[in-house]
C-alpha cells in the first residue's frame, strides 16, 4: 500500500516549482543542532570550517573521508569529532543525522550524498552546487551582548560572495554600535555593568566591544573625560548620567558612583559605565567592580587605551625607547608622590599632576632626581588644541603657571622627553 499519511492517504505529489531564472526560493530558518547529529562528507577545507561551525554550535558530527586535512585531523585527534577513514557508503552512513553537509570535491558523490540525504528526508547542504543544494549554510555575523548574542545571516542565491559583502557590511554596522543592539523583551531580564574604558577621549580609540556594549545599554554613567562624542550620538531612549569630576570638584562622590550602577543594574538594566582612558589605570574601576559583584551583579571590563601611554605617544614622546628608557611608572599626582627609580633612563609619567605640579618636582628633587632632568606636560592629549610645554624638574612648574597649563594633562619625566618634537623645537 506504500506509506501512508496521518489521514490514511498517499502524501501528496508537489510538483517541481518553476523557477526564475538566476533566483531560488529560500526560507530562513535557524536550527538548534545541539547535541544532534550532523554528518559531514568530506575532508577539506571547505568540510574543517563548516565542521568547526557544527562543533560550536554542540552538534554531534560524524565526518566521513578516506582523509583529512590538517584543521579536521586536529579536531579528530582531540576526540571533538568521530571519523569515518573511508568512502561514503551510501544511506547508512547518514544513519540517525538531522543534518548533512557534503564537500568532497567530486561532483558525482556530493550529488549522490545529496540524493540520499532527501531521500530520507534530511536536510543537506551540497557545498559545490550553490544552486542545486536543498540547503545552504548562510554567511553569518555574531555579536555578543551581556543579554545574549545576536547572529544576523545573509544569503544570496547561487552568490556566496555577494552574500559574504553584505554579511561583513552589517557586522560592521553591528560592531561600530551604528545598529541599535538593545532588547525590546526585557521581562525577567537579568542587569549587568559594563565597565568601558574610553580611551584619551576620541572615538577612534574606542574599542570594538566598547562600541557594542554602547549599543546593548540601557544607562551610561558618564565621565568628563569619556569621549564625548560617542555619548551624543546616543539614541534619545538611553539615559546618561553625567558624573564628571573637575580638579578640586566632585559632584558626585565615588560612593554614590558605585551605588548608582548597583540600583541601575538592579532594575534589569544594562548599564555602561563609560571612562577615560582604562578602568583599572588610577580609574577607580576596582571599587565599581566590588560594588557590583558584591550584591551579585554581572560585570565586564573593557580595557581602554590609558593616557598614560596615548597622550605621550600623541605628542610624539615614547615611554619607553631603546637605549633612552627600559621601564617606566604611572602615579596619580594627586598624592605626594613615593620614592622611585631616579635616572632619566627610568620614565615617570603623572596622572592629573597639574595641580600639584609645583610640589611634586621638589619632592622628585629630594628623592634624587636632577634637577636637569626633562619634563613634559601635554594637555588635552588628541584634541584639536592639544598642546606640550617643555622645561626641567627646574623649571616645569613655573612654565606651566606662565603658559597658565590646565588639566586635563599628562606629566612625562624622563629621558625621554628629548625625543619629542616640541623638546627638539626649543
Amino acid at each position: 500500500m506504500g506509506d501512508l499519511s496521518p489521514w490514511g492517504a498517499p502524501p501528496p505529489k508537489f510538483p517541481p516549482k518553476t523557477r526564475v531564472a538566476g533566483s531560488k526560493s529560500a526560507l530562513p530558518v535557524v536550527i538548534d543542532v545541539a547535541g544532534r547529529l550532523v554528518v559531514a562528507v568530506g575532508g577539506g577545507p571547505v568540510s574543517a570550517r563548516r565542521v568547526r561551525a557544527f562543533l560550536d554550535e554542540g552538534a554531534v558530527v560524524r565526518l566521513v573521508a578516506p582523509w583529512v586535512c590538517e584543521d579536521l585531523r586536529d579536531l579528530v585527534a582531540a576526540g571533538r569529532v568521530d571519523w569515518v577513514e573511508r568512502d561514503y557508503a551510501g544511506p547508512p552512513d547518514l544513519d540517525g543525522a538531522w543534518f548533512a553537509h557534503t564537500a568532497t570535491g567530486e561532483p558525482s558523490v556530493d550529488r549522490e550524498v545529496a540524493a540520499d540525504a532527501e531521500s530520507l528526508r534530511v536536510w543537506c547542504v551540497d557545498a559545490t552546487d550553490s544552486a542545486g543544494t536543498t540547503a545552504s549554510v548562510a554567511a553569518r555575523a555574531d555579536v555578543t551582548t551581556p543579554d545574549g548574542r545576536v547572529t544576523v545571516a545573509a544569503y544570496a542565491a547561487g552568490d556566496p560572495g555577494l552574500a559574504v559583502t553584505v554579511r561583513d557590511g552589517v557586522e560592521r554596522a553591528l560592531v561600530s554600535g551604528a545598529l541599535d543592539l538593545r532588547r525590546t523583551r526585557t521581562h525577567g531580564r537579568r542587569g549587568w555593568v559594563a565597565l568601558v574604558g574610553g580611551g584619551p577621549g576620541t572615538d577612534g580609540l574606542l574599542t570594538t566591544r566598547g562600541h557594542e556594549l554602547l549599543a546593548s545599554a540601557d544607562v551610561v554613567v558618564v565621565d568628563r573625560l569619556a569621549p564625548r562624542a560617542v555619548v551624543d550620538r546616543l539614541p534619545a531612549s538611553v539615559r546618561v548620567i553625567d558624573v564628571g569630576k573637575t580638579p578640586g570638584h566632585h559632584p558626585v562622590p565615588q560612593s554614590r558612583i558605585n551605588d548608582l550602577l548597583v540600583e541601575e543594574a538592579q532594575r534589569g538594566l544594562g548599564v555602561v559605565r563609560l571612562k577615560g582612558g582604562d578602568p583599572y589605570v588610577l580609574g577607580r574601576g576596582g571599587e565599581e567592580r566590588d560594588a557590583c559583584e558584591a550584591h551579585g551583579i554581572r560585570v565586564e571590563v573593557v580595557p581602554g587605551v590609558t593616557s598614560a601611554v596615548s597622550v605621550p605617544a600623541a605628542a610624539g614622546i615614547p615611554v619607553t625607547h631603546r637605549g633612552v628608557a627600559r621601564g617606566f611608572t604611572v602615579v596619580t599626582g594627586h598624592e605626594d608622590i613615593p620614592v622611585l627609580p631616579t635616572g632619566g633612563d627610568h620614565t615617570l609619567v603623572l596622572l592629573m599632576g597639574v595641580t600639584q605640579l609645583a610640589r611634586t618636582t621638589e619632592l622628585l628633587v629630594q628623592h634624587g632626581r636632577s634637577a636637569d632632568c626633562p619634563v613634559a606636560v601635554v594637555e588635552r592629549g588628541f584634541a584639536p588644541d592639544q598642546r606640550t610645554t617643555v622645561g626641567t624638574v627646574a623649571t616645569i612648574a613655573e612654565l606651566a603657571r606662565e603658559r597658565c597649563v590646565q588639566a586635563p594633562a599628562v606629566v612625562v619625566v624622563g629621558d625621554v622627553v628629548r625625543l619629542g618634537p616640541d623638546w627638539r623645537a626649543g
